[in-house]
Parts: structure tokens; sequence; C-alpha cells
């Protein structure tokens, strides 16, 4: 039996978006987070974030296995599909400046309370396994550098877990991940000093190798074909795994309400992070295979045993210093945002009403050390009880959806009039900001509504953001090639009917792009049979691609004009979408299992949030929490089950 007005509820609260003025400095009541970031800062959180396992992991790994010293042109291959999704992260970093919660909130205001709530959930996922990743590998580290006395110590008096020596919970994992949450929960001025001390420790290390390096290099080794072993396949398998090095710039896009001037930091830091982690990696790719033959790379730790294998003993251990120092900051640049997205989605009761201690914002740290303690207790518990290649297997997933979202998000918001919502147009959001809900960051008058925010009009001026870049390509005849083309005019302005348009091609493309995705990896042997269909199948797709991008470009685009924005419109996002999605279709069964396992777990918390049934808080978060404690209880009976060493091991 239906319940009356249940459709109409729940359309409200999936479709409903969040106004920018409910984010606005002095919007809310309570303490708020610590404006005190400068733009270094944000450098150094995203270069931090990302530079530690990309230098000192990945640059080997892909060197040996994969592209040889064309490891140098995959990197870079790498950070051109990085900076598409960048451009587009910066570009929302300056439409929402004043805010945290990184592609959550982007979504949020842009395409509804449903997606935003689905991103949020899946960004969560993955910074709660990149903080237990860090965690285990630094673990790993020490017990490296310690001759694997550690190891040897936990497996004979703690025992493994699941019968095979290479996994034993990691009580040092676990040790090292409550560190860096109290660091984190202390405030933030401590975590980025912290930050920057590891960085400054990284550069400095950095130099030493380039420099060091220097007088062990041999030509030969990129002699005779030796540059690219495994031909221009090894450097576009390279490439894909070199662009999870690049993983993390989104942390600067979470700083927004801490930042100082996020309108002019949050783009200049993300493309400074992007090109400062490209200069490392390619430098330093290029002193390690001309120092050792690709296929003598030590895959576990290539930067220190390089040195170990031309006789220079005392560089490794240098070497391991900074091993230490970028590892460590990587798991600080894992932790940090959690807790930032969890206090943004807590404040506008997306997650645990009845928990709203979670967007508890400390008065004497200024930040929310509720969510950090959580969030940081949950990852160290993931770190012990969970080996490191597991970990490994069940990263990036969330985050390349959340980059391939905030991308449609740029599409969708550029084409759209200035009266943004479908429900009630030209009309703006008056009266006092009431919320039914408990939500202390979310104005709302009730489930049915659908949240309107009004134009910032003293931001903005009235040119078309894109005519001075495509002039300046195409030149003199750019307006004649406009006209030929039929793309609208300069005074050309988006409507409903326009704005509707570019929504239904943007979905049409994600789906398409996802088709042919999968048909690229998985069909990939009937393709380079030359089957005439699958031949056939990928023009089709190719050429239908094609068309939906043109008709894109045929809408006219919002002239409002920002600081920042990305550039050549609709290609640069289109063709981000498309990496983002192939990148993500070349992950694990295993992954695309674990990613749906929790998935479902957010729908039917996301259920039991709009439906009327459950209206009680108390009821939600008691029956969410019996849904994950059964879920948990099945997992563990199902791993004792598979494993029964377990039980005697551990007793």
């Amino acid at each position: 039996m239906a319940i009356p007005g249940y459709c109409g509820a729940a359309r409200g609260r999936v479709l409903r978006t969040k106004p920018v003025e409910s984010m606005l400095e002095g919007a809310g009541e309570g303490a708020k987070l610590a404006r005190v970031l400068t733009t270094l800062d944000l450098i150094s959180l995203g270069v931090g974030s990302c530079v530690g396992t990309g230098m000192y992991v990945v640059s080997g790994l892909v060197a040996k296995e994969m592209a040889g010293p064309g490891v140098i042109v995959s990197f870079i291959i790498a950070a051109v599909a990085s900076i598409l999704s960048g451009v587009c992260y910066a570009e929302f970093g300056v439409r929402v400046p004043k805010t945290t919660g990184s592609a959550y909130t982007y979504s949020y205001v842009t395409v509804g309370e449903f997606v935003a709530f689905f991103i949020g959930w899946n960004l969560i996922l993955e910074y709660l396994i990149g903080t237990a990743a860090g965690a285990s590998a630094l673990s790993s580290m020490f017990d490296s550098l310690a001759n694997h006395t550690i190891s040897r110590w936990m497996i004979s008096s703690v025992g493994t877990l699941n019968g095979l020596e290479e996994s034993y919970p990691d009580l040092l994992a676990l040790v090292i991940a409550v560190i860096v949450t109290i660091i984190v929960a202390m405030g933030v001025k401590n975590s980025v000093g912290l930050n920057n001390v590891l960085n400054v420790i990284n550069l400095v290390v950095w130099i030493f190798i380039m420099i060091a390096g220097l007088f062990f290099v041999k030509g030969d080794n990129w002699s005779e074909g030796q540059f690219l072993p495994f031909g221009w396949p090894g450097v576009l398998k390279g490439a894909a795994t070199c662009f999870y090095a690049f993983i993390g710039f989104d942390i600067i896009a979470t700083t927004g309400e801490e930042a100082k001037s996020p309108n002019t930091s949050i783009p200049y830091a993300i493309t400074a992070s992007l090109v400062t982690c490209l200069t490392a990696y390619v430098s330093v790719s290029v002193i390690l295979t001309l120092m050792v033959p690709y296929d003598a790379i030590d895959t576990e730790s290539p930067l220190m045993e390089m040195f170990v294998a031309r006789g220079f003993y005392a560089a490794k251990f240098i070497v391991a210093i900074g091993s230490v120092a970028g590892l460590t900051v990587s798991l600080l640049g894992s932790l940090f945002p959690m807790p930032r997205v969890i206090y943004a989605m807590a404040g506008d009761g997306l997650l645990f009403r009845s928990v709203i201690f979670l967007s508890h914002v400390s008065s004497y740290t200024e930040t929310p050390v509720v969510a950090c303690i959580v969030s940081g207790f949950l990852a160290a518990l993931l770190s012990l009880l969970v080996s490191l290649r597991d970990l490994i297997e069940m990263m990036s997933i969330g985050t390349l959806l959340a980059y391939t979202l905030v991308s449609v998000c740029v599409l969708l918001l550029r084409y759209q009039p200035e009266t943004c919502s479908p429900g009630s147009e030209g009309e703006e959001f008056t009266g006092q900001p009431t919320n039914t809900c408990g939500a202390k960051n979310l104005p709302s008058l009730g489930d049915n509504e659908m949240l309107i925010g009004k134009s910032d009009k003293s931001t903005y001026s009235v040119n078309h953001p894109n005519y001075g870049t495509l002039k300046k390509l195409i030149g003199p005849r750019y307006y004649t090639m406009r006209i030929h083309l039929g793309l609208p005019g300069k005074m050309d302005r988006p409507t409903a009917a326009t704005g509707h348009t570019v929504t239904t091609c943007v979905l049409l493309l994600f789906v398409l792009m996802f088709i042919f995705c999968s048909f690229i990896i998985f069909g990939a042997d009937y393709i380079y049979e030359q089957s005439w269909w699958a031949v056939l199948l990928v023009v089709l797709m190719i050429l239908l691609i094609a068309v939906l991008v043109f008709v894109i470009l045929q809408q006219p685009e919002n002239p409002k004009k920002l600081p920042y924005m990305a550039p050549c419109l609709p290609f640069v996002p289109a063709f981000a979408m498309l990496v983002n999605i192939y990148l993500m279709l070349k992950l694990s069964t295993v992954t695309w299992i674990r990613f749906a396992v929790w998935c479902f777990v957010g729908k039917s918390y996301i259920y039991l949030l709009i439906h009327p049934a459950f209206k009680r808080p108390l009821i939600v978060t008691l029956l969410t929490g019996a849904l994950r404690l059964a879920w948990l209880l099945f997992h563990s009976f199902a791993f004792l089950l598979c494993n029964p060493k377990v039980v005697t091991n551990l007793s």
C-alpha cells in the first residue's frame, strides 16, 4: 500500500540541493573551523598526500614490471589525466570556496542530496582505507629497517590472521594510526606544521637523491631499445598505475573553510601540487633508471636499494629517512580530510542525524575533534586486522568516482540558467533558516522543498567565460567558425530547456562512456583480432560520444565569470570522465564487490533517512546500526569459517 505523499517527499529529499548562502561565512551558529591555512600550506598538504608512495614505491614498481625507463612517459601521461580532474576541482573550489567536504559539498549544491550522500559515503571509505594502508606501509618500513624482527615477534607472540605468515595483527600500525589521530585532533596548526616539517625533510632527501645519483648514472641503461622494453602498451599500462600516485590532491578541496583566501588559494594550490609531484616523479624516475637496469630494480624499496647496488651503503639510511617522512605525510594526508567530510555530512543531517556531535567543533582546537577520534579509531582497527596488500586492492575506486562526478557537476553547472531550481523557477529562499531535521548547517522548510541558492552577482561579470581561450587558439576566424557550426552567439543565454538538454546529454554520455570503456577492457581480444563487429561497435560508440559532446557544445553557457574556470568546455570535463571511468573499470573484481557492499550499506541508510515510517532519529540510528552489525557478524563468521587456524593462533 502506497503512503500518501511519500513519492513526492522522497523525491524532494533526494533531489534537493544545498544553497550556497548556508555555507557562507557567518552562516550557522557555534564554533567554526580555524581559518588559518595559507596557499603554501595547501600546496604542502597536496604534495604530501601524493608524493610519498608515488616517489618511493610506484616509480620502481612500474619501471621494472610495466614500462622500463618509459616510466617517465607514464608519469607524464598520468599527470595530464590528473590535471583534467584537477581543473574541475579548482573551479568548484572557487564556486563554493568557504566550505568543507570537497566533492560531497560540490555535488550537494549541484545535483542533489542523494548523489551527495553517495559521494561522501565513498570518500569516507577511501580515506579510511588510505589511512589504514598508510599506517600499514609505515609499519612495514620500520619492520624492514629492523630486519623483520618486529613481524617475527608479532607472529610468534600473537599469531596470524589467516594461517599465512605475511598476514598478522599489526599492532605497530595500530599505534602509528593512533598517534597521527591525536596530532590531527589537536588542531589544524599542529597537523599542517608537522606536514610542512616532513615535506621539508622529503625535499632535502629528494635533492640528495638527485645530486648523489648523478655520480652513478650510466647512459647504457637507456641504449639499444632499453628505454621502451615493453613498448607503448607497457607505457600506457604503467600510466594507469602511475595515475594513483597523483590521487590525493582533493585534500585541498576539503580545506575551503580553513583557508584564508580560498578563492585564489585552492585553484593555485591544486595546480602547483600536481606540477610539483610530476617534477618529483619524473626526476626520480630518470635517476633510478639511469643508475640501475630496469630489470634489476628492487620493487619494494627501489630508491634505497639503487644506492646499495652501486656500493653507496650510507645513502640507504638517508633515503630511509625520506621514505619514513614521505609515508608519514601521506598517512597524514589521508587522515586529515576524513573527519572534515564526516563533519560536513553530520552537520547537514545526512550522517547519523541523532549523533549530531560528529559535527561538533571544539572551541579549543577549532577542529571536528569527535569526528577525528572516531575516524582515526576505525582506521587504526582496520590497519590492525587487514593486511597491506588487501588494503591496497580496496583503494582508489571511491576517489575515482568522486573525480568523475565532479567533472559531471562542472558540465551541469556551466550550462544551467540563473534560476537553478527546477521546482520553483524565479523564486529565492527567504525567511529565517529553520530546519526540520536537526541539521545545523542546512536551512530547510521541509522535506518537499527544493533548496535554492541565490545568485552571487557581486562575484561575477557578464563576459562569456571561454571566448578568450578558444579565440586565441583559432584566431580571427573564431566567430565565423562558430556561426557555421551552429554554436551559440555571445549574447545567447541558457534557458530551462537548454539546461535540460545538457543534463540529458551528460547522463547519456556517462552511460555510453561506461559501456565503451567496459568493451575496450573486457573485449580487447576481439578488437586486437580486428573482428568486424567489434571494430564497428567501437567506431559507433566513438561517434555517439562525439555527437553528445557536440550537442552540449551547441548549448549556451551561463555568462557568470569566476576567478578560475575549467578551460575548453565541454572537452576537458568529458575527457576527465572518460579517463576516470576507464581506470575504475581496471580495478579488480574483489574491489568492486567490496565497493558494492559498502554502497549497499549506504543505500540502506539513506532509504531509512527518507522513509516516512522512520522519522524518529533514534529508530534510524538503531536500525542502521543493526544492519551494519549483522553484516559485520556475517563477514566475521565467514572469515572464521574459511580460516579455522585463526582461533588456534590467537589463543
